[in-house]
Order: structure tokens, then sequence, then C-alpha cells
């Protein structure tokens, strides 16, 4: 079935001029032009155009749309997706609601405010400008969601995890151990085992992991933010030395 531009955008709670500008910018062709001019969406339009309002609501902007449209090109795939960020929005929506409510109690009711609960739900991501500066929105939608879809007992976990792996690269660099040796490679493979495990990251991309991996141990070592989590500069040369040749010798 084809449906009119008309009707496309009443249903879809947009505007024809909209959807022409989304046909201008290459984000949704329609599916025929009549010679009236007129043009018309079949059903692989109507669900490209539920995945861009999707992710505009998800809070990308148009470029990132078009990049995410182009490297997701499995629909079902990408719906998958997108109902776990859904999900994960809605989860966080609640949970805010249910803080600000805890909130005006206690307002309401002269008791004490609970500091440690009143922000649950909230976005904590200090560093989301650079993510999508590096990795583009995309990314920050996609392992935000992945977060936030996390129970606080998750989330705790996987703190532990990382504060054990910087540990181990900590305590191998202090041993003096070959950045090439296997005890490096075994930990280099934890390491990237752990990067790839979050959505959205080129790391969950093998045609990307390479590069990607390159790209932030030379970050590790350069930016003392990142070096700080290896107890200075000269373990963050040793991490970055590691995972370098790991990628160089098995990615």
């Amino acid at each position: 079935m084809e449906y009119s531009i008309q009707e496309v955008a009443r249903a879809a709670g947009t505007t024809s001029r909209t959807l022409r500008h989304y046909d201008d910018i290459g984000l949704l062709a329609p599916t025929r032009v009549a010679d009236n001019g007129y043009r018309y969406y079949d059903e692989t339009a109507l669900v490209r155009l539920q995945r861009i309002l999707v992710l505009r609501g998800l809070g990308l902007g148009l470029p990132a749309i078009a990049g995410a449209l182009a490297r997701d090109t499995d629909a079902a795939g990408a719906l998958r997706s997108h109902v776990q960020e859904l999900r994960a929005k809605r989860g966080r929506l609640a949970r805010q609601i249910t803080a600000v409510e805890r909130t005006l109690a206690a307002i309401e009711q002269g008791g004490e405010i609970a500091m440690d609960t009143m922000f649950d739900g909230f976005d904590h991501a200090g560093h989301r400008e650079e993510v999508e500066r590096r990795w583009g929105a995309d990314a920050y939608a996609r392992s935000a969601a992945w977060w936030e879809s996390k129970s606080p007992e998750a989330r705790a976990q996987w703190q532990d995890e990382l504060h054990s792996l910087n540990q181990d690269w900590i305590d191998l660099a202090a041993a003096g151990a070959a950045a090439s040796g296997e005890p490096a490679q075994a930990l280099a493979e934890r390491h990237v085992a752990w990067l790839a495990s979050i959505p959205g990251t080129p790391a969950a991309d093998v045609r990307m992991r390479a590069a990607y991996v390159r790209g932030l141990a030379a970050m590790y070592a350069a930016d003392p933010r990142f070096a700080a989590n290896y107890g200075g500069g000269p373990g963050a040369a040793f991490v970055r030395e590691a995972l370098e040749h790991y990628a160089a010798e098995r990615l």
C-alpha cells in the first residue's frame, strides 16, 4: 500500500513541509512521485520514518540520524535496538517522576529531603559532549540507553569490574611485565572485550575495533584524566603499548 504525504504527516504527527525537507536532505525519499507532483510512501518508507522519529526523540540531530540509518541497514535489528533504548528512556523517566514526587512530598509534609535519591534517573553523564564530539551522538544515545537500562546492582557490578581491570593494569606495570608478553596481552584481550560490551561504541563494531582501540590507547597516555586510572603516566604508557601491540597482532 501507498499513502499520500498528507496522510503520512497526519499519522506521524508531523507536517508535509518536514517530510519534504527530509527528502531534500536525503533522509527520507518518497517511494513514488506522481505526474501531478504528489508524493507517496510505502511501508518501507514508513518504517524508515518511524526510525527517524524514534532517533529524534532520543535526542539525535539529523546528521547523526542519517549516519545511523546508513550504518544500520537491517531495519528489524535496528528497531529491536530502538525498543531497548525507548524502554531505557521510559525507565529513566519513571525514576525521575518518583524522585520528584519524593521531593515534593518531603516539602509539603515538612520531611527531610534525601539527596541520595532525589537525583535518581537524571542524566549524570558529564562527558556527553566529549563522547558525541569524538564518536557521534548515536554512540552516546546507545551507550546511555544501555547504562540506564541497568539496575543499581548491575551498575555497581560493572564499576567493580572496571576498577578490577584498572588495578590489574597497575599491578602488571608495577611488576615490570613486558607489554608484548602473554600476561599483558591476556589483559589487553580482557580490556578490548570490556570495551566491545558497551553498545554504540566503535569497539562494538568489529570493522572499527582495531582503529578505535589504538585511538583509545593513545588517549589513555596523552590525557591525564585517563592516565590517572592506570597510576599515572608510566602506567598509562604501558597500557598504550600493550593495547597497540594487541590491536596490531590480533585485531
